[in-house]
């Protein structure tokens, strides 16, 4: 099972600067920008997590949701994007009894290029501008 320490070391590996804001939670940067992601080490399970915006009140498109699923089924390698409080985010889960350095890699990737990738489109669907995160 991959402990703190190990996902510490991934970390390191990916050469991606981190920060850990309490025991086991990580808050990540590539080193080319990008939003922030938050790896969460919560044995049996890693959990990812970005913030990708806060959606408008008036954020109810049908249009935004549909195309939201969309990328879900087709786009997003890793994770899924989804609604919680108000804001937009994209999310994994990995199961830590398996887990290994490439795996921890392609996710963290794969969630940073849907959401750089998906935002243009995302933030004129949900009728918004500018940057955020």
């Amino acid at each position: 099972m991959v402990t703190r320490e190990d996902l510490e070391s991934f970390l390191i590996r990916m050469d991606v600067d981190y920060q850990e804001l309490e025991e086991g939670m990580f808050l990540v940067r590539t080193r080319n920008g990008g939003y922030p992601l938050v790896l969460n080490h919560a044995p049996p399970l890693l959990l990812l997590r970005m913030k990708v915006m806060d959606l408008p009140d008036e954020a109810g498109s049908e249009e935004l949701y549909r195309t939201l699923l969309e990328m879900n089924a087709s786009d997003v390698v890793h994770g899924a994007y989804g609604i919680e409080d108000g804001e937009l985010i994209i999310s994994d889960t990995l199961e830590l009894e398996t887990l290994d350095f490439a795996e921890v890699q392609a996710s963290v990737e794969s969630i940073h290029l849907a959401a750089s990738g998906h935002m243009e489109r995302i933030r004129d669907l949900a009728g918004v501008s500018g940057e955020e995160g």
